[in-house]
């Protein structure tokens, strides 16, 4: 997570109305808005790649690709985030009295990076186990080629695998993605 911005204590009313006019992101926590760094090189290409190779996957399952400008209500009126790549399949439900605060996230993908690892894996995630529709939640490493996958299984416990180099990650719609793929060329970048 980032650093607080310069305005706390707001509401989750008064956040969104001034989010939408800043230039930069923020996501907001119980009256805390904390500001989103950028990404280096290495995570920009991973995050496209993880969003390419999933608009692929998921071709002709009703489902959409988002980047990472949708903001997410993770716990209505409480949080608000961003994630580097979003899926939702069939129709999109927004938070009341919003059209851009997106509800029923299925797929969640994350890139970590140092600043964002612990958070990632700690609060944000605990969040997003919250979120109903929520399937898969994926870590995207930049350090090695390594994808760590949360699948939500019938009973609603969560499975995890890790994927490395020539494995397949498949998604609980079915639809899969190479690693090899999301991976090609990375490494080539600066990464953080």
């Amino acid at each position: 997570m980032g650093d607080p911005a310069a305005m706390r204590n707001m509401s989750a009313a008064e956040y969104l109305a001034w989010e939408r006019s800043q230039p930069a992101k923020h996501e907001y926590h119980l009256g805390e808005v904390f500001a989103m760094a950028g990404g280096s090189p290495r995570h920009n290409l991973l995050s496209g790649a993880m969003i390419a190779e999933l608009r692929a996957a998921v071709r002709g399952k009703g489902c959409h690709v988002l980047t990472s400008d949708q903001r997410i209500s993770a716990e209505q009126g409480q949080r608000y985030v961003y994630a580097d790549s979003v899926v939702v399949c069939g129709p999109m439900d927004t938070e009341p009295g919003t059209s851009d605060v997106l509800t029923n996230p299925c797929i969640l993908v994350e890139v970590l990076s140092q600043s964002t690892e612990p958070y990632d894996r700690g609060k944000k995630w605990a969040a997003y186990q919250r979120l109903a529709s929520l399937t898969d939640y994926v870590l995207v490493s930049q350090t090695s080629a390594r994808v760590e996958h949360y699948r939500r299984e019938a009973d609603g416990s969560w499975r995890y695998r890790v994927l490395e180099a020539g494995d397949t990650l498949t998604l609980a719609n079915g639809a899969t993605i190479s690693i090899d793929a999301v991976y090609e060329g990375a490494f080539e970048l600066t990464g953080d």
